[in-house]
């Protein structure tokens, strides 16, 4: 309850003395105040209980600047929201008073408030530049005032009352006259008088201080130039400059600045720079001098192999009056530089240049030089490539390009040579000259053959003027010296393998060989019965001088064809006309000819006795091919009678026998038919016609007994063409069976040792002549067999005798339904250039054999297939 009435009493205090104060609170607060700071307590201060000033928003009411202070809504406090600067706020006023309006809401009333802001020192005098220059002749007497502008500062009172000082000088006091309290006036004593030569400028400092607590000052520099008479001409540091340049400097450059000094001043020390009188005028265009600055530029391009120095003369004038000047004189050293590249000329060039020159030959001269000097202008030279040619020095700078190596123009027709230079200096600099040299040829290579020993396979009956072979031979020389001509060489040339009795022919009655395009042609068919092998050699001849030649040999196989129909062959001693033996012979095709000799009667006769046992041989057909192999591979067949009959006849033998024992019931006379065909394609035959009588055992006897007196000479009963048996001779042929068995076994025991020799013999090679060697060979163009000689001569009677037997067998694939014939069929490979009537080429070395893939040599070589036999 004290508490409450103490604060009424307040209160009211409070309001009467407001109503005492005429309705105004004034307050006093310190410029620079930190925001926050409590001004003064304005809710108390205006009567109002704790919290009413919150509750009727009391606050302050803007007046168009900012007040800087704010009323405390939960305190009703006037505190300072932001910085107070007196002197932004009221400048140069004393006292500087801020004016409030405070509104209070319900009931609404205002309260007027008055904030003084007091002043601190916190502003240092300051002059109106930092600087101040000032021009005094040096001819003004002591005693001599200059005005001088002084301080300001924005504080009030005793902190803006200032006072002047002056660093110390000789030459120079202050002055300082007091207008009033506020203003006073600052002079400038001149005190003893100026030497510009000695000091030309003096450089002092003026303090202002102010009357704070503690005191702030502000300084002025004073630069203070002694004006000088021109009494002083310009001079430069040496009367003589040396100046080194490189002659490679860019026009324009500046390479030296000229500096003229004048101890006076102002316009009596600008000094204009220019070249003196003397110079020349060339001078004066190679070179330019700024007037100003004395620079000293190029304006032109410097050539130390031209001029190696200039001497410049120049003179430096000042502006005063009257002008004096200086001279002095500029030694310019041209410094070579490495500017000029090495230069190569050809003096002489002698080309082509054979391919036999010999080594040290001089190809061309050539003159080498360099415009620098020095390292700059020592030149090294060399040639790239550096074979087969290389430089050798004559004198001074002159060379020679020599060959250092053999040529070959078949390995390089043309060079192209590059002489290289390059100086000393650095960095280097080089020059090239390209030098073409043709290589000229000489006929130094003999035409080659791309093989030593060719091949050629060709099928007898081929057409006179067919292509064999192609032979070709690279001769690497150029125009005439590699032009090449064919020919068949006849000092080597041969038939091998012809027939008995023909001899040997020259191969070019076989061949021709064409001189341009080296084709290999047949002059006239090919027979194989005449001849299976020719070897002759092709001779390449260039067109140089003297002419190079180079030989291949050609190995020609003739190739058999079935162009031969079996022929049967007459006994020994007997005579057509007399009815003995005789031979039709009629073709299997209608293409077929007759063949082999024929009798007027067409019929051969035989005996058998009546009785005779099943297998007794009754004839013998004989009948020889002259093709070879397959083609003269002969087989006999029963034509007639078709029915099953008393004979038979042997398949490859040829032997007529009974196929069982005769009796009365088989009839007193058969006539058989019997056809002789071999394996060609298309097989080719002929018929024999046999009559054979059966007899009594007796009759039988007497009829052999006569055909052997009519038969003087004869070796055996085969060689009559009839072999007779009969019961009175029974004992007979039980003997020649038993010899012909064991002749029979030993023929098989030889033969398996002849199958065993060959078979582990060592391979044989080539056979390029007559002898005894046989040679067969499979490779993918077939199989084939050769032999200059037999074991054993096929012959019969008085018939000459084979001496030899080819066979080949060709590997070609079965045309296919309905194509072209042979000799329009395409060539199945490189090595096959024919399939017909024209030739088929391998290749062969001389140190190969003849087939690539395997080949086996024996002696006496047994067939694959039966051979017809043969009787003596």
């Amino acid at each position: 309850m004290g508490e409450r009435c103490c604060a009424v009493l307040r209160v009211l205090v409070l309001q009467a003395a407001w109503a005492l104060a005429g309705g105004q609170v004034r307050y006093s607060v310190p410029e620079e105040a930190k925001a926050g700071t409590v001004v003064g307590r304005l809710a108390q201060d205006l009567g109002l209980e704790a919290g009413e000033a919150e509750a009727r928003r009391l606050r302050l009411v803007a007046q168009g600047r900012r007040a800087s202070v704010e009323v405390s809504g939960a305190s009703g406090a006037l505190l300072v929201s932001s910085r107070l600067d007196r002197e932004e706020l009221c400048g140069k006023s004393a006292p500087c008073a801020l004016r409030l309006e405070v509104l209070l809401e319900r009931p609404l009333r205002v309260f007027h408030v008055q904030l003084e802001v007091t002043d601190i020192n916190d502003n240092a005098p300051i002059f109106p530049a930092a600087r101040k220059n000032l021009s005094i002749a040096e001819s003004s007497l002591p005693g001599s005032r200059f005005p001088l502008e002084g301080a300001s500062d924005a504080d009030t009172g005793a902190n803006a009352q200032l006072s002047y000082t002056l660093s110390p000088s000789e030459h120079f006091s202050l002055e300082v006259k007091s207008k009033d309290e506020k203003k006073s006036s600052v002079f400038l004593v001149l005190t003893k008088s100026l030497d510009r030569e000695t000091i030309p400028v003096h450089r002092l400092v003026l303090t202002a201080t102010d009357g704070g607590r503690p005191s702030l000052t502000g300084t002025m520099e004073l630069v203070i130039s002694v004006l000088d008479a021109n009494d002083n001409a310009p001079q430069f540091n040496q009367s003589v400059y040396k100046v080194q340049l490189p002659e490679n400097t860019a026009p324009g450059t500046v390479f030296f600045q000229l500096t003229a000094t004048d101890k006076d001043e102002g316009i009596n020390q600008e000094i204009h720079y220019s070249f003196s009188d003397t110079a020349s005028a060339y001078l004066q265009e190679l070179f330019k001098i700024d007037e100003k600055s004395g620079e000293i530029r190029t304006a032109g391009e410097l050539d130390f192999e031209d001029l190696q120095s200039y001497d410049l003369e120049i003179e430096a004038r000042d502006k005063g009056i009257p002008p004096l000047s200086g001279h002095c004189s500029v030694e310019l050293e041209v410094l070579d530089v490495n500017d000029n590249a090495p230069e190569v000329w050809v003096t002489s060039l002698s080309v082509p240049v054979p391919e036999d020159a010999s080594v040290g030959t001089v190809v061309a001269l050539l003159s080498v030089s360099d415009r620098d000097s020095g390292t700059n202008g020592r030149v090294r030279c060399w040639v790239w490539p550096a074979a087969p040619f290389g430089l050798e020095a004559t004198f001074a700078g002159s060379y020679s390009l020599v060959l250092r190596e053999a040529l070959d123009r078949e390995r390089v027709s043309e060079y192209e040579v590059e002489v290289r230079a390059e100086d000393g200096g650095a960095p280097a600099l080089g020059a090239r000259r390209g030098l073409r040299v043709p290589v000229s040829d000489v006929n130094d290579n003999a035409p080659l053959f791309a093989q030593a020993v060719y091949t050629v396979l060709a099928r007898e009956n081929n057409a006179a003027g067919a292509e064999l072979a192609r032979l070709w031979a690279r001769d690497p020389d150029e125009a005439g010296n590699g032009r090449v001509s064919y020919s068949v060489w006849e000092g080597a040339a041969g038939g091998v393998g012809a027939a008995a009795g023909s001899g040997w022919r020259a191969a070019s009655s076989y061949v021709s060989v064409d001189a341009e395009s080296g084709r290999v042609w047949a002059l006239q068919p090919l027979d194989y019965e005449e001849l299976q092998v020719l070897q002759f050699e092709v001779r390449a001849v260039d067109a140089g001088e003297p002419p190079l030649c180079g030989n291949a040999t050609v190995q020609l196989f003739v190739l058999d064809e079935n162009d031969n129909a079996p022929a049967l062959l007459l006994p020994a001693g007997s005579a057509p006309e007399a009815g003995a033996v005789a031979a039709e012979a009629a073709s299997a095709s209608s293409s077929s000819s007759l063949v082999g000799p024929v009798s007027g009667s067409g019929t051969l006769w035989a005996w058998a006795a009546w009785g005779a046992p099943a297998g007794q041989v009754v004839a013998k057909i004989r009948a020889v091919d002259a093709d070879s192999g397959y083609n003269a591979w002969l087989r006999y067949e029963l034509w007639e009678p078709r029915a099953k009959g008393p004979f038979r006849v042997g398949l490859y033998s040829g032997e007529v026998s009974t196929a069982r024992p005769l009796d009365e019931a088989d009839g007193a006379r058969h006539t058989l038919l019997i056809v002789v065909r071999d394996h060609g394609e298309p097989a080719r035959s002929a018929t024999a016609t046999l009559s054979v009588s059966l007899l009594e055992a007796n009759e039988a006897a007497l009829a052999a007994g006569s055909s052997a007196a009519s038969s003087s000479g004869s070796v055996s009963r085969s060689a009559l063409g009839v072999d007779v048996g009969g019961a009175a001779a029974s004992a007979a042929t039980n003997v020649w069976l038993v010899v012909a068995i064991c002749a029979v076994s030993s023929l098989f025991l030889l033969a398996l040792v002849l199958y065993g020799a060959s078979r582990w013999a060592p391979r044989a090679a080539v056979l390029s002549g007559p002898g005894p060697t046989t040679l067969v060979c499979a490779s993918e163009v077939g199989s084939w067999s050769y032999s200059q000689r037999h074991s054993r001569s096929l012959c019969v009677a008085d018939g000459a005798a084979k001496s030899d037997l080819m066979v080949f067998s060709p590997n070609f694939p079965p045309p296919p339904p309905g194509a072209a014939p042979k000799d329009t069929q395409p060539e199945p490979s490189v090595l096959l250039h024919t399939v017909s009537d024209t030739a088929l080429l391998l290749p062969l070395t001389q140190t190969q054999p003849f087939c690539p893939s395997r080949c086996v040599g024996s002696v006496g070589i047994q067939s694959p297939f039966p051979r017809p036999e043969s009787d003596v």
